[in-house]
């Protein structure tokens, strides 16, 4: 199939390795370069650097509204496009675009911890079990129709540093399974149960002090 890939950080990588070794991956999509660290130069996110060494066309739109980006996805006009750990929110007119739709790798047993940080949240709210979903996009933010899982138990002393890259490298597992059956036409999206949703938000410099009043394990989570 052809692949149009958007993704940014480092838990982006593993899918997009995968994707170059077993299908037509056409351009990747990714955030624009930032400044980086005291010296404030400006750096590339790991998805374009790995897209760069593969000779893979890279995309940085700064917008999407009105339309902008149609003629980038008419030009590379993918079967599908896979999303993962991207940054922003896609219209509906990308979501629409490719016949096999937008497909989100999203890292909890959805519909729990939608959002920014699914990972460090089930650290710090002491989860037993985690891991992948993959689904269809739509308008919401991690609202669409699941179509496989992945589950993983979270160890005792496991930091979310630990547990993110497993689950780095689960989502491209997933992912490739995704395709495969998405190719054989084997998928039955599920909807998701609103009423369990649970939601991560980005973590920010008012969560690091220690709050020792709490319970132990609540602190060992924190």
């Amino acid at each position: 199939m052809k692949v149009m890939f958007m993704g940014t950080p480092d838990i982006a990588v593993p899918c997009l390795e995968a994707l170059i070794e077993k299908h037509n991956v056409v351009c990747v999509v990714t955030q624009p370069d930032k400044p980086k660290n005291r010296g404030q130069k400006m750096a590339m996110s790991p998805v374009k650097e790995l897209a760069l060494t593969h000779n893979i066309d890279v995309l940085q739109p700064t917008r999407f509204k009105d339309e902008a980006f149609l003629p980038e996805l008419e030009k590379y006009n993918p079967d599908v496009i896979v999303v993962i750990a991207y940054g922003r929110i896609l219209p509906k007119y990308v979501l629409e675009y490719p016949k096999h739709g937008c497909i989100n790798v999203h890292a909890s047993l959805l519909p729990k911890y939608r959002g920014a940080a699914p990972i460090q949240w089930c650290i710090v709210d002491g989860e037993k079990v985690t891991g992948i979903t993959t689904m269809l996009m739509n308008e919401g933010l991690d609202t669409g129709d699941m179509l496989l899982k992945t589950v993983t138990e979270i160890g005792e002393n496991e930091t979310a540093g630990e547990l993110f890259d497993r689950l780095a490298i689960m989502g491209a597992d997933l992912l490739i399974e995704t395709l495969v059956a998405l190719e054989k036409g084997e998928l039955k999206p599920e909807k998701q149960d609103d009423s369990l949703s649970t939601y991560a938000a980005m973590l920010d410099k008012s969560m690091s002090p220690v709050d020792w009043s709490k319970p132990a394990q609540q602190v060992h989570n924190h």
